[in-house]
């Protein structure tokens, strides 16, 4: 099958946009020791390093890797499950999610209460994308690089049956 792909955000754009929520995240946290970065893979890994570049505060990064799934056949209600787990212990740091895009919403507030239970400092999200239409849960961002429409978008670390993650823009794909 092939796809066609519509430049949805340009990389210009995603770049200064970038660097604007490294700006403010440097200014949020300024009076903090550090901060961890926690990236979730696989999608945030390229956003996660064009941030970290701009952020100007000193910052630790790490990587967590989870996957959704159903209960049962029966429900719609997903769980988290973790795949691959922080290699750092979070108690009382203050702690950023970077997430690639959050949909409904569902995936990164069970992360975030997961998450909780290690006692951190504190926890905020940093999302390159948001789907503001189809959030079925009460979990906003503390930093939103940009707010699209609901369609499926590959790109810039994103991707579809693992290809376009190298794209350097964020694309709109369909079939044709």
């Amino acid at each position: 099958m092939k796809y066609n792909i519509e430049v949805l955000i340009p990389q210009k754009e995603i770049y200064r946009r970038v660097l604007e929520m490294g700006k403010t995240i440097s200014d949020c946290y300024k009076s903090k020791k550090k901060i961890l970065l926690v990236g979730i893979l696989k999608g945030s890994f390229i956003f996660i390093a064009d941030l970290c570049r701009s952020i100007t505060i000193k910052h630790e990064i790490d990587f967590i890797t989870i996957s959704s799934y159903r209960n049962s056949t029966f429900s719609n209600k997903k769980n988290i499950r973790i795949v691959q787990d922080l290699e750092q212990n979070i108690f009382g740091k203050d702690i950023i999610i970077i997430e690639d895009i959050i949909d409904s919403g569902n995936t990164i507030k069970k992360l975030k209460h997961l998450l909780f239970k290690r006692k951190p400092n504190s926890i905020s999200i940093c999302c390159l994308l948001n789907k503001k239409e189809t959030k079925d849960i009460s979990i906003e961002a503390n930093w939103i690089g940009f707010n699209i429409p609901n369609t499926f978008v590959v790109g810039y670390g994103m991707d579809y049956g693992q290809k376009y993650r190298n794209l350097p823009f964020i694309g709109k794909i369909s079939h044709f």
